[in-house]
């Protein structure tokens, strides 16, 4: 989406020097459009040696078998947004166990990508048949013979290292915010 108006006044944008950027801005009141940003979440879930794929169904990457995952909501915490992804794709229940991978993909609509660790907690794996059409437990032998999107083939080889827990959600954020969410490296 490209900004044209003032999203708080209506004013047609002006481009400004902001910052020492190029920024749309609003010559009526404080509105700056600093940019149009994606914010993906995907899961790697292992169980019996096998990790959960689904087979998407639908554009980007109709036919690809990928980790669950998908977009968050405006007011919903990454983590809810994880679980509620993998659970709508695959009716499986599950819990964050920490961030092990972070991916950055600079474009008109800056993606970036945040993977969780997570444990299976119940549930076979259901498609949704709305984004998904086949959903379930593979190992990497497996994987050599399906359709398994690049990112999610070497997501799978950091899942089966079995690593740490990543960056973990800290219980006690030293900001005080309300709804907010800090992730860090556990002291060992």
């Amino acid at each position: 989406m490209e900004a044209h108006y003032c999203l708080s006044c209506g004013q047609r944008l002006e481009i400004r020097s902001i910052g020492g950027e190029n920024r749309k801005a609003c010559p009526s009141c404080s509105f700056v459009f600093w940019g149009n940003y994606s914010i993906g979440v995907g899961a790697l879930i292992m169980k019996d040696e096998k990790i959960l794929l689904v087979r998407r169904c639908q554009d980007p990457g109709k036919g690809l078998w990928t980790n669950p995952g998908g977009y968050i909501e405006q007011y919903e915490p990454i983590e809810k947004s994880i679980v509620r992804e993998v659970l709508e794709e695959t009716g499986i229940s599950s819990r964050v166990n920490g961030i092990i991978a972070l991916g950055d993909l600079p474009r008109d609509v800056h993606n970036v990508y945040i993977v969780f660790l997570m444990e299976y907690l119940e549930g076979q794996p259901q498609p949704d048949k709305d984004e998904v059409d086949e959903a379930g437990f593979f190992s990497l032998n497996d994987m050599e013979s399906m359709n398994v999107a690049d990112l999610t083939r070497r997501l799978a080889h950091i899942a089966f290292q079995k690593p740490s827990h990543g960056l973990m959600a800290d219980s006690k954020p030293m900001i005080s915010l309300p709804g907010y969410g800090l992730y860090r490296v556990q002291c060992l």
